[in-house]
């Protein structure tokens, strides 16, 4: 494919049977690696007729026809659907059928390829515990609730705008945990004590940290030109939360060069050690 950069965006098509979770995900862990591209992503999930097919092939055609080469993802695992999309002029990368082919042949056996297999319902008990991890994580949000504390598998504790939400909710939907989200305000900063309501929760407790022009830049959206936003106070907040955390051995995350899933994967590293510790 010819190099296109520049101020010109790039197509970038995400094709599934199912939700196209999975086709997004592989193919933007692909695209992270063109930082200096463009790119505009269309989602077509939900294709699960041949007619559906062609149609979305017309689509990506129509892009070729004005002298633009887009990207093509696929993870379409319905036989007949898939024959129809690589029908397409557009080069397309196909992640299920590349990789089931491969591991059909290590295993012997040919798969199911039915679509939803991920991200579908699936293992019910699973499905309803990520749901009740999610509902948790609502009612727990931001200090709402300090009804059943005792039953969070994970407390995230931080300053006001450091990632606590999007990191809970991750958690909550992706791996079925039970996180509760914990604010410092002004009264706890007076002290290195932890809140009486996790007092007694450290050994749940994680520290979050972000940078303080980045907590500032945060905060100056949601109050500008406000003491709150300043960075005098949010490098004070940083401090003494920096302070709060290491006398009680908390795990520290920062936040301001690192995504909700790679937060989420130190604490779930984190969780791991602590269950099955190296002997």
């Amino acid at each position: 494919m010819s190099e296109q950069h520049g101020s010109e965006a790039i197509p970038v098509f995400f094709l599934s049977d199912s939700t196209g979770i999975s086709a997004e995900t592989m193919g933007n862990a692909l695209l992270l690696h063109f930082p200096d591209h463009r790119f505009d992503r269309t989602l077509i999930p939900f294709i699960t007729t041949p007619d559906d097919a062609r149609e979305v092939v017309r689509t990506i055609d129509a892009t070729m026809d004005r002298g633009v080469t887009p990207l093509v993802f696929a993870t379409a695992a319905l036989d007949d659907v898939r024959i129809e999309l690589a029908k397409t002029r557009a080069p397309l990368i196909d992640f299920f059928d590349m990789h089931m082919q491969q591991v059909e042949a290590i295993l012997g056996a040919r798969g199911a390829r039915t679509p939803a297999r991920l991200h579908g319902v699936g293992d019910v008990k699973r499905y309803n515990a990520r749901m009740q991890a999610v509902e948790y994580a609502i009612e727990h949000d931001d200090g709402q609730s300090v009804r059943s504390l005792d039953k969070a598998d994970v407390i995230l504790v931080a300053p006001s705008r450091c990632g606590k939400t999007p990191t809970t909710m991750y958690l909550a939907l992706q791996h079925g945990l039970r996180v509760a989200n914990y604010p410092l305000i002004d009264d706890d900063f007076t002290s290195t004590d932890l809140p009486r309501p996790i007092q007694h929760l450290a050994d749940r407790c994680f520290g979050l940290m972000t940078s303080a022009a980045r907590l500032s830049a945060v905060r100056t959206e949601r109050r500008p030109d406000s003491t709150y936003a300043s960075l005098r106070q949010c490098t004070f907040e940083l401090k003494r939360a920096e302070a709060l955390y290491r006398a009680h051995n908390l795990p520290i995350i920062d936040s301001s060069a690192k995504s909700v899933e790679e937060m989420s994967t130190l604490i779930l590293q984190v969780l791991a050690r602590r269950t099955h510790p190296a002997h």
